[in-house]
């Protein structure tokens, strides 16, 4: 393995893995239980519209807290108020209190892209695996259970109370696991994430995930020379970390 990798991608011991878009797919994952409340309900919505502007709100949301205009505020709390917001607008508003609970919940059960499991058990035979995510630990031990993950660590801004791009994110999940930054290589199909994971002295591994926002022309899929290494999927992540 080792002796086809750089010196730097040698050094690597830990993957930190985003986990929205990068491991399951969020969008689909809600459009298809928008289907099935809309069924039960009675109710015609546009459920990609109504996934897209409830991930919309995410990062507004997260820069409130992150600029004191909002306490700390966990993942499951910023999603409800952001839910809160666009139901009138999906003519949703006659859900119960614990129906809307369930319906943001749904955060907690979204379905990984094809090849997520499998490639996260093969990286899993070379590395230390684990999340960084914006996500709270509790959502993130749901998502692990239901979508069969095989972290062998659940990470999660919620223990730094700094969300995601602050520099103690990344750094701190690289304290938890007991690793200097450059040893810990974070895994994204976000390039602001990974250029914010390299400003805190982490590697960076760019894996392409078209479909997450349905029209693959609205995401940025090429390869940067800046990344450690850019792949299509964890397959190829697995292959070209030489595993």
């Amino acid at each position: 393995m080792t002796k086809k990798l750089s010196p730097a991608l040698r050094a690597v011991k830990a993957l930190t893995f985003d986990v929205f878009g990068t491991v399951v797919d969020w969008r689909g994952s809600i459009m298809r239980e928008g289907r099935r409340l809309g069924k039960d309900k009675n109710v015609r919505a546009d459920w990609a519209a109504f996934a897209h502007a409830w991930r919309a709100g995410y990062r507004p949301a997260m820069d409130d807290v992150r600029s004191g205009r909002l306490p700390w505020t966990n993942i499951d709390g910023l999603h409800r108020r952001i839910l809160d917001r666009i139901l009138d607008e999906s003519g949703l508003d006659m859900l119960s209190d614990a129906e809307k609970d369930h319906l943001n919940r749904v955060w907690h059960r979204l379905a990984p892209w094809p090849d997520a499991v499998r490639g996260l058990r093969r990286l899993k035979k070379g590395y230390l695996i684990a999340t960084l995510s914006n996500g709270n630990v509790s959502l993130l031990t749901n998502m692990a259970k239901h979508a069969g993950l095989p972290w062998d660590c659940v990470l999660s801004a919620e223990l730094f109370h700094h969300y995601k791009p602050d520099a103690e994110a990344y750094q701190g999940a690289a304290v938890m696991l007991g690793f200097e930054p450059h040893e810990v290589m974070m895994v994204a199909a976000h390039k602001d994430d990974l250029r914010a994971a390299q400003r805190a002295g982490l590697r960076a591994a760019f894996v392409q995930r078209p479909l997450e926002f349905g029209d693959p022309a609205k995401k940025d899929l090429k390869p940067e020379k800046d990344f450690d290494v850019n792949a299509s999927d964890f397959i190829e992540l697995a292959a070209k970390l030489g595993l």
